[in-house]
């Protein structure tokens, strides 16, 4: 390749690959000399070195960028960069551009091609082989080396070879069990430790229901693998985390039946994780009603019951997501969510989870039916009244503003409380903002009900 002198000419590029070079040579000089070198030196090696590499790597691409710019043809240049195509891909519209560039404009959410506006059958991107061997033929008479692909590193960190290991993994899930659970295991390591690796299973419609063939294709509870089904919901919590993924994950056909069948079947750690990626999903509002009417808050709910020390955070978390939207909380009353939630509070079990739920489901009306049938009244007033936590108190003064105001019957109580202890009066003055209003609020409704008394 021709030399251009782009780097020997940059002197701050040439001061920090110097100075990244000489904290190589001390780390590695402490930890060749060193008998007791700390596990932290090679880190902190192995990250210098990478940093090296990037340096080299912006080095070259900044030199081919300064050529190509002046001689690079048209039709080899991305439509949207407006640069050489290191990766040329086929768009469903059949335009090419260059891999790095179109991801990019898909998830932001666009579902067009940038040149005709067409909208787009699906998103799957196909190699234009064609045109890179043109791009390569064209590099070679100029003198110019296009980066290898499989090391090539895209803006998510993703190499071609990263790219087609991933896609070799996902082939492993329709072949024999032992290579089920080999792909299996490594996408749930790799989604786990390359948060990178998760934006790969977005460049294909087909990714994730390859993913779950292994359990979509069971006919029965008692033919699942357990330790198979625990590695692929891991792997589909982890995948949900990536924003990006989010919807594309809910809305695949099949995974919220698999999620809600580890709910009830799996091992503890597969049923947590399978509740942790309700939580996750449920983050989009759109996948708060899907997850809702899919009948999911129902295994939440009986998982809670449960009350498996593992699990109960989790399964806290994804109940009061899904709460948030008002369809949801009759769906949660309908399935015996108070019952389940003031049984534990009365229990002392996750008291502050539980009591951000109860508060959420509170404005439902059969909600201060059944907490009165369960003696709610007596068990949040102690709490207010023994509870160093603010948010634990504003929950229960909240909840016990909607029953004052909905149940007369439970009055008489507050009452008493507060001639025995003064426990609203105090929060009234010393609670939170939400707190005082809500204290305040039960306060005057019971000096209403007394002064009315007295005229009667």
């Amino acid at each position: 390749m021709a030399k251009t002198g782009v780097f020997e000419s940059d002197p701050m590029v040439m001061t920090k690959a110097t100075e990244l070079k000489k904290e190589l040579q001390r780390l590695v000089r402490n930890i060749v000399d060193d008998e007791d070198y700390r596990t932290e030196t090679i880190d902190q090696a192995r990250e210098t070195l990478f940093a090296l590499k990037e340096l080299k790597m912006k080095r070259r691409s900044l030199s081919l960028k300064l050529r190509e710019t002046v001689l690079c043809p048209e039709e080899f240049k991305c439509p949207l960069s407006k640069e050489l195509m290191r990766d040329p891909v086929v768009l469903a519209t059949g335009q090419t551009y260059d891999r790095t560039f179109i991801q990019k404009w898909l998830k932001a959410g666009n579902r067009t091609c940038p040149l005709t506006q067409q909208v787009l059958s699906h998103i799957i991107l196909t190699p234009n082989l064609l045109i890179r061997e043109m791009i390569s033929q064209w590099c070679q008479s100029q003198g110019l080396d296009l980066p290898d692909l499989a090391q090539h590193v895209n803006e998510d960190g993703i190499t071609e070879a990263d790219r087609d290991h991933f896609l070799s993994l996902l082939e492993k899930l329709s072949l024999t069990l032992h290579e089920q659970k080999d792909a299996a295991r490594e996408l749930r390591l790799l989604t786990k430790k390359m948060p990178s690796f998760r934006s790969l299973f977005s460049e294909s419609l087909e990714a994730i229901p390859q993913l779950l063939r292994p359990l979509s294709e069971v006919k029965s509870r008692s033919s699942i693998y357990p330790d198979l089904q625990e590695d692929i919901i891991t792997t589909l919590l982890n995948l949900s985390i990536h924003d990006n993924n989010k919807k594309l994950v809910a809305e695949t056909p099949m995974v919220i039946p698999l999620l809600m069948e580890a709910l009830m079947s799996g091992t503890i750690e597969t049923r947590t994780n399978a509740a942790a990626a309700l939580f996750t999903l449920s983050a989009l509002d759109s996948n708060k009603t899907l997850i809702g009417k899919s009948g999911a808050l129902k295994p939440l709910i009986d998982l809670l019951e449960e009350g498996h020390p593992l699990a109960m955070k989790d399964v806290a978390s994804a109940i009061f997501n899904l709460c948030i939207i008002h369809e949801n909380k009759g769906r949660a009353v309908r399935d015996g969510a108070v019952k389940v939630i003031m049984t534990k509070i009365m229990n002392g079990i996750h008291v502050d989870e539980l009591l951000a739920i109860l508060a959420v489901l509170a404005s439902h009306q059969k909600v201060v039916e059944e907490l009165g049938d369960l003696g709610a009244v007596p068990c949040l007033l102690r709490i207010i009244r023994e509870s160093t936590c603010d948010r634990n108190k504003e929950n229960c003064i909240a909840i016990l503003h909607t029953i004052c105001l909905n149940d007369r019957t439970k009055r008489k109580a507050m009452r008493d409380e507060e001639s025995a202890y003064g426990t609203i009066s105090k929060l009234a003055r010393h609670g939170t903002s939400r707190a005082k209003r809500k204290a305040n609020g039960i306060l005057e409704r019971l000096n209403r009900a007394v002064n009315l008394t007295h005229t009667a």
